[in-house]
């Protein structure tokens, strides 16, 4: 069948002869139904061979080698339980390495002398078996107040403003009592780590890896580190750079072992979380708000950012939680305390908290009057302390997001040059003194204090094609227009100018554009008319600007316009445009182009001119090889080229859908041309669940629309192969992808012709990852085009590094591939190209990128129509909007539809 529209005029079934009568004495046999054929669960492939095209270098990598001296031996996995004295299970963080330490030292002679690993919650490893299966202990431990706090704790320990003040004066210390019980659950081969070694995964051998994991985190943790995952953050100045907004760079490190081709590695990079500023409370609360005053900081906001978080009161040098702030202000706020009369009789007065610390405690208080007291109790047994008294205490994460300028900052300032990493992390393997570790030991591991050496090639830049036929290889990752035409200009005749900025020139800017197209190729009359924004629209919502902008433009085009050149106010984070880009794709089908023009010149007019062209379905350059049909494999039979990545919202919003994006090649044999289709989903739902939507007789998921597209573009052809390039998975999530999406795409394809069974390939690319390579003896960064597909890799599975790109500031950033399907049957080499190649058809810029450009296309059009849902009206996500994808999940907003005009340009460009 050469067209995916099924025949509706099948008529075979009405035309059988109706079945023969069954004579009375003949008992019908009842026919063995055939077994239910048996799903086929796919695994990541076998690696088939290594490339070897390119020039060889040699390369150090931060992986440090590993020896592992006992592999007769077991880790013995234990469940730990602990209680309060009254038998409440504990669930409280950060108390469990306390109480577990003080079980450790306490009964070292019953637990014959082992040493533990403990993940700090529910697991506990030891080598060799502890003398019984069930062990239960009971411990004390002195002043935990800083591990739970249940509201009847008293900062300085001996007076509050709190009605049982004068019992706490007499008690010392706060003291808790628990009960511990340890519980034998497992037993893990050390073997099980040679196996790994041997590309034999299993459940034992990602359990041992583990074990070693926790043994750093543990180690860690006793150095008094913060710890995030395998990433650990020492309280030291020296760290922490500030970011603004009462928010620090934190800078750490990552530790990991990792299996490989050359054996167990230890895997050591620079990593950077974000912390709230240490120090006074007051002072954290300027920088947040960003104020100069305290009579300025809005009290409500304090006390949303300070709830949970962690102060340690002077003098007493205690530590609490902030559960709020109180309702008045400290010279206002009333509390009863309890004072015996001059006749000995106990009194009730009621007193302020600035009265009480003042004059009763005989403390000086120097600005805490006029604000709010920090509480620290319960809301119905509150304990208030005031501001001045409080300090933030140190390595408290940050996890809200970040504004632009504080991502911004936080990227410039935790830059490292190769070198610089280089050293840093030398110095950091040898402060942590693994050696030491007697968990480490007792298992006979050792770690290697030198680099990795490795040996990459460097594979030669493909060879592009520009305007008049000229054709070029790019230098060093790099190349650009200068004398050169586009290979596919567009003309443009119908565009007009909407002018948001009140700070633009449009009469110089305007010329200069027309300017800059004509050198590149493209005809680009003057525009029709230029749409200044109205003094009164400007303090509207950015919703009702747009609006009234686009009220003025109707009223004046005569018909609909090529695409509209926007200039915003603001280079980031305009409110304007999720409102201008929603209008222009979702309702009126116009290609727009966004600019917040600062400092204009050739080069950045240039730049905005490649967007335009791309937006219009012109081309600016393409491989060679695309033009000659002759990209191996690719150019001799249909294929497309899908890139799909979820991006989620920000850390904090677990309610704000995340958005699924799939970008597919078409006109084959091009492999330069993409179109998008984005849909929302559950929150935080990293596997797409919209690929196949089968609703009643139709399929109303992306794979259709792609596939049908692809269908007419290509010149009624489907797609024989279809290569798939997939961002955002990690290693456990392989397997999801191959068994849940794959199976919905082949789904797909079948429902649309049975007959039709195209070939797959699966790659997965990775940039989050702690894998760095660095030249010996150079400052600069590893060549664009070096990949690595040996010694660090995955002992047996299909996977390779790849720095396509030069990387210009700080150290780079490799892409680990993972081929996880290959039915087609590429080469190492002949993928490897491809991968690279495809690293070069990215329109927006004149540099090859890090990550395949459909990858990177399937980011900004997931992240662009991202912005659509910052403007939803809060009535828009109540149930009769939404579409529940799951029992009892929460209804998700879907994304209006692009207009037909646009939804198979480059919009996104």
């Amino acid at each position: 069948m050469d067209s995916f529209e099924k025949d509706g005029n099948d008529t075979t079934q009405d035309s059988l002869p109706p079945p023969p009568p069954v004579p009375p004495n003949v008992l019908p046999v009842k026919q063995e139904s055939e077994p239910a054929k048996k799903k086929v669960v796919r695994s990541p492939m076998a690696r088939r061979g290594l490339g070897s095209k390119g020039q060889k270098i040699f390369l150090l990598t931060n992986h440090f080698k590993v020896n592992v001296g006992s592999v007769d031996g077991h880790f013995f996995h234990y469940s730990v339980s602990l209680f309060y004295e009254d038998g409440r299970p504990v669930d409280a963080k950060g108390v469990g390495r306390k109480v577990i330490d003080k079980v450790h030292d306490t009964y070292n002679s019953e637990l014959d002398g082992k040493h533990f690993a403990y993940d700090g919650e529910k697991s506990l490893f030891t080598v060799g078996p502890l003398p019984r299966n069930k062990l239960e202990f009971t411990v004390v431990l002195e002043d935990v107040t800083s591990s739970r706090n249940t509201g009847n704790t008293s900062p300085d320990g001996h007076g509050s403003p709190n009605e049982t003040d004068r019992k706490r004066m007499r008690r010392p210390y706060q003291s808790k009592t628990f009960k511990v019980e340890i519980s034998y659950a497992a037993k893990i081969p050390m073997q099980a780590i040679q196996s790994a070694l041997h590309g034999q995964d299993s459940e034992n051998s990602q359990e041992a890896l583990r074990v070693l994991d926790i043994i750093l985190r543990q180690h860690a943790a006793k150095q008094g580190c913060l710890l995030v995952r395998q990433s650990f953050f020492q309280d030291n100045p020296r760290n922490f750079t500030d970011i603004g907004g009462g928010v620090l760079g934190c800078r750490g490190f990552h530790s990991s072992f990792r299996t490989s081709q050359g054996g167990l590695s230890l895997n050591i990079d620079v990593s950077t979380t974000m912390i709230i500023q240490p120090g006074p409370v007051v002072d954290f609360l300027l920088s947040n708000q960003k104020a100069n005053d305290p009579n300025y900081l809005d009290w409500n906001k304090a006390k949303r950012v300070l709830k949970n978080l962690r102060i340690r009161v002077s003098p007493s040098n205690q530590e609490y939680k902030i559960t709020g702030l109180s309702d008045q202000f400290c010279d206002n706020q009333l509390f009863s305390l309890k004072q015996k009369s001059a006749n000995g009789e106990a009194d009730t007065v009621e007193i302020t908290v600035y009265d009480y610390f003042v004059n009763h405690r005989n403390m000086q208080l120097h600005y805490s009057a006029k604000m709010p007291c920090i509480n620290v109790g319960k809301p119905k047994r509150p304990t208030y302390i005031p501001m001045e008294l409080c300090s933030l205490v140190s390595l408290q994460r940050y996890t809200k997001a970040l504004s632009t300028f504080q991502r911004a900052s936080l990227v410039e300032k935790s830059r490292q040059k190769p070198q610089e990493r280089m050293s840093a992390l030398s110095n950091a393997l040898q402060s942590s003194n693994y050696g030491a570790e007697p968990m480490l030991r007792s298992c006979g591991v050792s770690i290697s204090s030198n680099f990795t050496q490795v040996e990459g090639r460097v594979m030669p830049a493909p060879r592009l094609s520009v305007g008049n036929g000229e054709d070029f290889i790019p230098r060093n990752g790099r190349w650009n227009f200068n004398n050169k035409k586009l290979v596919e200009p567009t003309r443009i005749e119908r565009w007009a100018v909407v002018n948001f900025s009140a700070r633009c020139d449009i009469n110089r800017l305007v010329p200069d554009l027309i300017r800059c197209a004509g050198m590149k190729g493209i005809h680009m009359d003057p525009p029709f008319q230029v749409f200044e924004e109205r003094n009164q629209d400007r303090r509207s919502s950015s919703v009702a600007r747009v609006e009234n902008m686009y009220k003025e433009i109707l009223s004046k085009l005569p018909g609909a316009p090529q695409f509209l050149l926007c200039l915003l106010p603001e280079r980031k984070n305009s409110d304007l445009y999720g409102p201008w880009k929603r209008k222009n794709l979702a309702e009126f089908g116009v290609v727009t182009q966004c600019m917040s023009p600062t400092r204009v010149n050739d080069q950045y007019l240039t730049n905005i001119i490649l967007k335009i062209n791309a937006k219009l379905g012109g081309l600016n350059s393409v491989l060679s090889i695309e033009k000659t049909t002759s990209i191996p494999i690719v150019s001799k039979l249909p294929t497309i080229i899908l890139g799909m990545d979820v991006s989620h919202g920000s850390p904090g919003q677990s309610d704000v859908p995340s958005i699924a994006a799939v970008v597919s090649s078409r006109h084959w044999p091009s492999v330069s041309r993409y179109r998008a289709s984005v849909r929302t989903q559950s929150p935080k739902l990293e596997m797409m669940d919209s690929l196949f939507k089968p609703v009643s007789d139709k399929d109303e998921g992306i794979m259709r629309e792609v596939l049908l597209d692809f269908y007419i573009s290509s010149g009624k052809r489907k797609p024989d192969q279809i290569i798939i390039f997939r961002d955002g998975v990690s290693e456990s999530q392989f397997n999801q992808v191959l068994n849940v999406e794959l199976d919905q795409i082949i789904e797909a394809c079948k429902f649309l012709d049975e007959e039709w069974d195209p070939k797959f390939v699966v790659i997965v690319a990775q940039k989050n990852h702690h894998t760095k390579f660095f030249q010996q003896g150079s400052p600069d960064n590893v060549p664009p085009g070096t990949v690595i597909d040996n010694k660090i890799c995955h002992p047996k599975n299909n996977d390779f590094y790849l720095c396509a790109h030069a990387g210009m500031i700080g150290t780079t950033r490799p892409t680990h591939y993972h081929i996880l399907f290959d039915e087609i049957g590429f080469s190492a080499d002949d993928l490897q190209e491809l991968v690279h190649s495809l690293s070069y058809v990215y329109q927006r810029s004149t540099t090859a990128i890090s990550v395949v450009a459909p990858i990177c296309y399937a980011h900004l059009a997931a992240s662009q129509l991202g912005q659509f849902m910052k403007f939803e009206e809060a009535s828009e996500t109540s149930s009769s909007h939404g579409e529940v994808t799951a029992p009892g999940a929460v209804p998700v907003v879907q994304l209006p539809k692009l207009n037909k005009n646009v939804c198979n340009s480059m919009f996104f460009c």
